[in-house]
């Protein structure tokens, strides 16, 4: 293993709804200047395409058939599963955190570990509690701005001294529904581009504010994005949208094809040399990596690995599957009568190429995808014409 860094100032930020092909582009310059200065992998996916159950596998280094939050505001994280910040707490690190949704909200158990978790939101316009609605898309108008997460970050930073050891997450929403970026700083033809550029632009101004007092360099920053947007035809992949086969797909949560489940990881410090990594790998890997970077324990079941060997030069990580789900179809489903017939999905990819989706718990209508010869998704074969096999334990035993 690694030797660790002992890191004593830690930044995890997440880009909540952004896709990892816009997040890469070369105009976002938060993520561009990071990733100048640290590894980036080009082929990192999460879990889920839910905000609250691709966090918790963030939060926990397991999958969310371990952590046990697989719905919207119907499970809260398992309270035996234990959290990065908890363990960092324990091991003497001052611990925030600056939320900016409903998906956030301290009711899941995400505030586990933290000494100061700031998860209010401004009121909807209309009076609703943004927490009781059913309706995903309009509870989402609940948010904190870009600035004003920023701000609220830097305020809690001032508190720090030099020698303090602490833990920051910053959560950015504003690239979710429905796609109106400020102006100032967000101008762009692509609203949903704006929108990425609008927090990208505040996140870039948080790097400056920590250069300004020379804590950047000594300072890990893991840059994620939680899961991806399907904009119903802005893009060659999408799958939603009117007149589409999929227009159960607005933006996230049905769907398990790339355009959700492909997101930006980047992990920075000057202890790491720039490079790009296309190994395969999950969001469920930030945990143990952390924990090892900053030279605390971890937990042993995990179904995470530490990624540390490769932000050291080494090659990625020996081929694994790497698995997401949802069950938001049938939640769906049941809040709404809406698409009355769509279903739970699995997805598991074996390798850069060969990923396989399937009903939830139905192998037998398993179908395969070459990604590198259909890039799209769009010309699936059963799984058992394909000539590939699901190894052991790349689905759950539930």
């Amino acid at each position: 293993m690694t030797a660790p860094m002992n890191v004593k100032r830690i930044l995890l930020v997440s880009y909540d709804c952004v896709r990892a092909d816009v997040a890469y582009l070369s105009d976002m310059a938060g993520v561009a200047g990071l990733a100048s200065r640290g590894v980036r992998f080009t082929f990192a996916h999460a879990s889920a395409p839910l905000t609250p159950v691709s966090h918790a596998t963030v939060f926990t280094g397991l999958q969310p058939y371990g952590h046990k939050l697989r719905h919207l505001f119907r499970e809260r994280l398992d309270p035996r599963a234990d959290t990065l910040a908890a363990l960092l707490q324990r091991a003497g690190f001052l611990t925030a955190a600056i939320v900016s949704c409903p998906g956030l909200n301290r009711w899941y158990g995400f505030d586990r570990g933290f000494d100061h978790y700031d998860d209010w939101l401004p009121p909807l316009a209309s009076g609703e509690d943004a927490l009781s609605l059913k309706d995903v898309k309009y509870r989402g108008l609940a948010l904190k701005r870009a600035n004003l997460v920023v701000a609220r970050a830097q305020e809690w930073l001032s508190r720090r001294r030099t020698e303090d050891s602490w833990f920051l997450f910053v959560h950015f929403f504003d690239a979710h529904w429905p796609y109106e970026p400020p102006t100032v700083h967000g101008a762009s033809a692509n609203p949903y581009e704006g929108e990425v550029r609008y927090a990208d632009h505040h996140f870039q101004r948080l790097l400056g504010w920590l250069r300004e007092r020379n804590w950047l360099d000594d300072t890990l920053v893991v840059l994620f994005g939680d899961h991806g947007e399907d904009l119903a035809g802005w893009y060659p992949n999408d799958k939603s949208g009117a007149g589409s086969d999929h227009p159960e797909e607005e933006g996230h949560g049905c769907l398990l094809f790339q355009q959700t489940q492909h997101v930006p990881l980047v992990f920075s410090h000057s202890a790491i040399a720039p490079r790009d990594v296309d190994a395969p790998v999950g969001l469920v890997d930030i945990l143990p990596t952390v924990a090892t970077l900053a030279g605390v324990p971890r937990p042993r079941s995990l179904h995470g690995v530490d990624l540390s060997p490769v932000l050291a030069g080494d090659a990625g990580p020996s081929a694994r599957p790497l698995y997401a789900e949802t069950l938001y179809p049938r939640e769906l489903v049941e809040n709404t009568g809406a698409f009355p017939t769509i279903e739970n999905l699995q997805a598991v990819w074996l390798d850069r190429r060969r990923k396989v989706i399937l009903p939830f718990g139905a192998p037998g209508r398993a179908r395969a995808y070459d990604l590198a010869d259909d890039p799209l998704e769009l010309h699936p074969v059963p799984l058992a014409e394909s000539g590939w096999t699901l190894p052991p334990g790349a689905l759950p035993a539930d």
